[in-house]
């Protein structure tokens, strides 16, 4: 409570603006009543913010530096605002949006999210064993097999560090059978 002020904020992970953009229309549908949804976002190099109605530069972009200053990324938040019938002023309006904006990424669980490099993986069936066994010794994310007449293909994930020596463990493991082709990075990861 600022001046009689209500401000309610939340943060939650965005991994698109679209997803950002959805996360706010929730929060309008969950407090129809509240007089501004001032917002801002971080999606790796796009971000975006909104007053809502406030002054310029008094939401928005406070919410904008209080995402910056925590350090943090694929991050949409929304800072909701019930008049109480006392006016801030510009910098007490900055204050209110951007202070709120950081207690709630201060108090906010983090999760840390490291890339890794994508692999196509063939396997003719009688290495099956060995992927596998492999796929369990190293930290990897598996996709979705796909059979075919030859063997066994699946989009493999691998920290960019442990790469090289995963690959080399696979073909050596398979004496030379697996096909192995880097899959290019989506756009925006």
């Amino acid at each position: 409570m600022i001046e009689n002020s209500e401000f309610l904020a939340f943060a939650e992970r965005a991994d698109s603006p679209e997803e950002a953009l959805a996360q706010l229309a929730a929060l309008r549908s969950r407090y129809p009543d509240a007089t501004h949804h001032c917002w801002a976002y971080r999606i790796g190099a796009a971000y975006r913010f909104s007053d809502d109605g406030e002054p310029g530069g008094t939401a928005g972009a406070p919410i904008l530096r209080a995402i910056e200053g925590q350090g943090v990324d694929h991050v949409m938040v929304v800072v909701v605002r019930y008049y109480g019938g006392v006016k801030l002023g510009a910098g007490g309006l900055v204050r209110a949006y951007g202070g709120t904006a950081a207690e709630c990424l201060r108090a906010a669980p983090r999760l840390e999210v490291r890339p890794r490099q994508k692999f196509q993986v063939s396997v003719p069936f009688e290495h099956l064993s060995t992927l596998y066994h492999l796929l369990g010794q190293w930290d990897t994310v598996r996709g979705e097999e796909g059979y075919t007449a030859a063997g066994v293909s699946l989009r493999v994930e691998v920290y960019p560090e442990d790469a090289p020596a995963f690959l080399a463990a696979l073909r050596d493991g398979t004496r030379g059978a697996a096909q192995m082709e880097e899959v290019e990075r989506l756009e925006g990861e």
